[in-house]
């Protein structure tokens, strides 16, 4: 999937966080999602199961109001809590990437992973509740994890010093 041209094509810049297999799908989340002020912010590309995705950094809707997203199916679900997890608001984040973290889909992986660089203790901790089993070798969790990052090796390397540069600062 390529980087959207348009700025202003803020449906564009959203659905090309997922495969294209997906887009069915994204349409309808957006379809439920407050229209944004502020378009998403620099999106960053990583490969999901040999497709290249454009996630944006930052997002700027509004949440859905309790109850908007009940008609969406499961996975509609969870790219909804995907798109959120990348949301302007700390807590935001922290709440949507709680409903996913736990997925085994492989493309709500890069959501997590960027998380994992983001320099919030909470969000750190809620991945590792939600990721018992990533230390276990030979887990599903560990080999998707396992996987993204043998194909995105420089995303992890960035996010691995963004890692050690955040504890070194705030919490050594």
């Amino acid at each position: 999937m390529q980087l959207p041209r348009d700025p202003s094509n803020v449906a564009h810049a959203l659905t090309a966080a997922f495969p294209t297999r997906l887009a069915g799908a994204g349409g309808t989340v957006l379809a439920v999602m407050p229209k944004a002020r502020i378009a998403p912010m620099m999106p960053f590309e990583v490969e999901v199961q040999g497709e290249t995705v454009a996630i944006p950094s930052r997002i700027y809707n509004e949440e859905p109001g309790v109850g908007s997203d009940g008609h969406l199916s499961g996975t509609q679900q969870v790219i909804l809590h995907c798109l959120y997890s990348r949301h302007h608001d700390g807590r935001v984040r922290q709440r949507h990437l709680e409903r996913v973290v736990a997925s085994g889909e492989p493309w709500v992986v890069p959501f997590v992973m960027q998380l994992a660089g983001e320099h919030v203790l909470e969000i750190i901790e809620a991945i590792d509740r939600g990721l018992p089993g990533l230390a276990d070798p030979g887990s599903p969790q560990r080999r998707a994890y396992g996987e993204f990052i043998a194909r995105n090796p420089a995303f992890f390397a960035r996010t691995e010093r963004r890692v050690v540069s955040y504890w070194s600062c705030y919490y050594r």
